[in-house]
Parts: C-alpha cells; sequence; structure tokens
C-alpha cells in the first residue's frame, strides 16, 4: 500500500476509480480511506456500465457514501460507460444521471484494448459526459468539440491507458481542452499523490502551468460543476 502522506501536502483530486462491484478488488469504503490517507479531498468512484441497469450498483456506493458525509473527504458516485454502442451512450448517460450517478465518464478508445470505433467523438458529442477517459488517439476534430463542449480529456495512471498520454494531452493544449489526471485504480496500491500525479502530467509534456491547471484547477472547477463545492 502506498505510504502515507503529511497532512501539509498539497490535495490530490482523482475522478476515475474502482471497486469490486465490477473489476476493482476491494470495496468503495476502502478506496476512500486509503485515499484520504494519500492526501485525496475528493475521489470519485466510477465503476464500468455498458447497456444493463446501473441502479443497484449505485444504490449500494449512494450507501457506502453516506458514511463520509462530515467528513473532510469529497466522495462521488458514478459510473464509466464501458464499450457501450457509441449510439448508445448518450442515453446511458442520461440514465445512469436519473438513478443518481453524481459523474459521468466514458472508456475512451484506448490503443490497449478494443473499443467501439466512434467511442470518443460520440462521448464528446453527447453533452452527457464530464470526462472522457484514456482517449488514445484522440482526433484533432474531437479534441476541439471536447473544449468547445466543455469535455474533460484525462491523462491516465493506469498501465497500457498511459502509453497515449503525450499525444492526448499535445491534442488537449492545442486545442484548449481540459485535462485531469486520474489514477484509474483498481485498487488501493494504485491510488496516486498529488506529486505522482504531477509527475504523470510532466511525463505527458504538459508545463508547469499546464500541470497547475491539470492538478488543481481542472479539478476544482469540475468540483463546482458537480455540485461539490
Amino acid at each position: 500500500m502506498p505510504a502515507r502522506v503529511s497532512s501539509a501536502q498539497r490535495f490530490r483530486y482523482d475522478f476515475h476509480a474502482h471497486t469490486y462491484l465490477t473489476d476493482g478488488t476491494v470495496s468503495a469504503t476502502d478506496m476512500w480511506t486509503t485515499s484520504r490517507s494519500l492526501g485525496h479531498r475528493a475521489l470519485a468512484i466510477t465503476d464500468h456500465v455498458g447497456l444493463e441497469n446501473p441502479e443497484a450498483m449505485l444504490r449500494q456506493l449512494r450507501e457506502e457514501a453516506e458514511g463520509w458525509k462530515g467528513t473532510d473527504l469529497i466522495t462521488i458516485i458514478g459510473v464509466e460507460i464501458t464499450k457501450a454502442p457509441p449510439r448508445k451512450i448518450a442515453e446511458v448517460a442520461r440514465r445512469a444521471r436519473s438513478l443518481g450517478a453524481e459523474i459521468v465518464i466514458v472508456h475512451g478508445e484506448t490503443i490497449y484494448e478494443v473499443v467501439p470505433e466512434g467511442t470518443n467523438h460520440a462521448a464528446i458529442e453527447s453533452g452527457e459526459v464530464d470526462i472522457l477517459a484514456h482517449p488514445g488517439l484522440l482526433s484533432e476534430r474531437d479534441a476541439e468539440l471536447a473544449a468547445a463542449n466543455g469535455t474533460i480529456l484525462e491523462i491516465s495512471g493506469r498501465r497500457g491507458h498511459c502509453l497515449s498520454n503525450g499525444h492526448v494531452a499535445r491534442l488537449a493544449l492545442q486545442a484548449g481542452a481540459r485535462l485531469v489526471v486520474d489514477s484509474d485504480a483498481h485498487g488501493p496500491d494504485q491510488l496516486l499523490t498529488r506529486e505522482t500525479a504531477e509527475r504523470l502530467a510532466k511525463g505527458a509534456g504538459l508545463s508547469p502551468s499546464d500541470v497547475q491547471r491539470a492538478v488543481e484547477e481542472a479539478p476544482l472547477a469540475l468540483l463546482k460543476k458537480l455540485g461539490k463545492t
């Protein structure tokens, strides 16, 4: 498990993590407990959903989140729409929100595994998606659309998915789209400290000011949009 950080460390914000409700290894409570010890101010649990009904999953996450009320950790529950037919993404996102999802992200067209072609564009075009996760070989057109629609693009800390971080960062900066650095953690040992997130952003080619925007300014703006500040 990652080492505990000092209380003096700047806050970490992460909007992409999983539990044993899908393909993670532990509960949301376990993930939130570790994230708090690592200096997180906010951690979103975004378990996978395709075309199935996410009601039971979201209900359990909501029950676990209740236990964190009154603490200094912001718990966020949501979904990662994963490998759904692109034409159904908007519909799945709206249904998830109606059932209590506070954040909706989409499993983008990573180069690490097979994802339906057109997923990136459908997610951004829908206007229903907060973050496009690990977009892979993102097109210039979709980066520009993300900037216009306010869809945040992800710098990924996940093995394999991170291979296109530099490409995503370059196009996002060129288009003026917002970036965040997420862990895509499937267990407590995969959560990132603020320092590691900053190093990932630098490794993707971001300047110091762009790193600050990705690890602090964009997350705070997203929290405000989600009604969490």
